[in-house]
């Protein structure tokens, strides 16, 4: 008897859309999204407002992810630098330049973030040095990013379904068991009563611009999508794609606020490193749901690491392989993918042994600006200027 395959397991069968809408899910979920640092810092830590702002967020971010998308299927820019040069136009030589440096802080702070959490996670899960546990996480990196945009669209379709699974399991269980906690402390974020972690007056305007901040840094990670325009075959498959990007962003970020706002007054919340594991601790099956969680950590952190050091590949590969000929860049191009993926992965690598988390969260706010000249600007005067007919 012949077993039908799981579309989980059959990549074949899942839309190329869906797969895209999932490199994208995948970039934004790293560590800090996982482990719920970063949904404090940025949304709950500002008040109610937490609760409708990531609409604002993941709108901005599925509708900058379709325009950039589109521009570069409809012009056949596959890597960030030919896009960048294309979009630019005149002022290519000193904007293309400066983008070069927002990619190269995306690589040293949203990377070698990843491969920090991630080691530390597994240093707490099994005890290992730290060191052997970022080694085993970067050969990992290297491995799937290695051979090219396909295996890393079919990796991130894979992490994302279990991500999504393993965000369930947490916390729907966690939300229905402390429901009346999250009630009532909606009820005190309304009345104006901030969380354990906020030095926040509950104003809109900061939760605002917090919550824009955020856009801008996750902005800054739509390079990594070009590379996966050259199988498209229609701009059907794209608008379908923001769609998705869309529906699984604001899920996942609305199920984690919701879930988190469960101990947003819980004293313990005020040293802990990993706000999931208070929800857990504090709610149902912290037995199970704290390798999960763990699990989880690792998985949005190798997911966010590979997506860039691909995209950051792809741009330097076809950098060197523009000037050669057919036979020839079909001849080398495992080798060339391996020593850029080497460098690259090295690089996150080495930041990571440096425990600057301090540093990658500044780097955070820094990446946010600089992806607000590079990108946020010239995509609306872009529009504006052509009026959306190039895409």
């Amino acid at each position: 008897m012949t077993l039908k395959k799981s579309p989980l397991v059959d990549k074949s069968k899942m839309p190329l859309a869906v797969g895209i809408a999932f490199v994208a899910f995948t970039t934004q979920f790293g560590g800090g999204f996982a482990s719920g640092a970063q949904i404090y810092e940025y949304f709950i830590n500002y008040g109610i407002w937490c609760l409708v702002l990531p609409i604002l967020t993941q709108g901005l971010y599925a509708l900058f992810f379709w325009y950039g998308m589109r521009y570069s299927y409809k012009h056949k820019t596959y890597d960030y630098r030919s896009f960048s040069d294309s979009l630019y136009g005149k002022t290519r030589y000193i904007m293309s330049n400066l983008y070069e440096i927002c990619y190269l802080i995306m690589i040293g702070t949203a990377s070698a973030a990843a491969f920090a959490t991630g080691g530390a996670t597994l240093e707490a899960l099994f005890g290992l040095p730290y060191l052997l546990c970022t080694l085993l996480i970067a050969v990992f990196i290297f491995v799937i990013a290695l051979y090219g945009t396909t295996v890393v669209r079919k990796c991130a379709a894979t992490l994302s379904v279990l991500i999504l699974i393993g965000l369930v399991l947490v916390l729907v269980p966690n939300i229905i068991v402390q429901w009346d906690s999250i009630v009532q402390n909606i009820q005190r974020m309304s009345q104006g009563e901030m969380s354990v972690l906020s030095n926040q007056t509950g104003a809109f305007g900061p939760a605002l611009w917090s919550a824009v901040l955020y856009f801008f840094f996750q902005l800054a990670s739509v390079s990594v999508m070009y590379q996966h325009m050259e199988p498209v075959t229609d701009v059907k498959q794209i608008n379908k794609s923001a769609i998705w990007i869309f529906i699984c962003n604001f899920v996942a970020m609305e199920l984690s606020i919701i879930g988190l706002l469960a101990v947003a007054y819980v004293a313990e919340l005020a040293t802990a490193s990993v706000p999931m594991l208070i929800l857990v601790e504090n709610g149902v099956g912290s037995g199970v749901l704290t390798p999960i969680i763990s699990i989880l950590i690792i998985l949005g952190a190798i997911s966010t690491a590979v997506n860039m050091i691909s995209g950051i590949v792809t741009r330097c590969v076809n950098a060197v392989e523009r000037r050669m000929k057919k036979e020839a860049r079909e001849k080398g191009h495992l080798m060339r993918n391996a020593v850029f993926t080497l460098i690259f992965t090295f690089i996150a690598f080495g930041i990571a042994q440096f425990g600057l988390m301090a540093v990658v969260s500044r780097g955070y706010s820094y990446l946010g600006y600089a992806a607000f000249i590079t990108l946020f600007i010239p995509f609306v005067v872009h529009f504006i200027k052509t009026r959306g007919r190039e895409i």
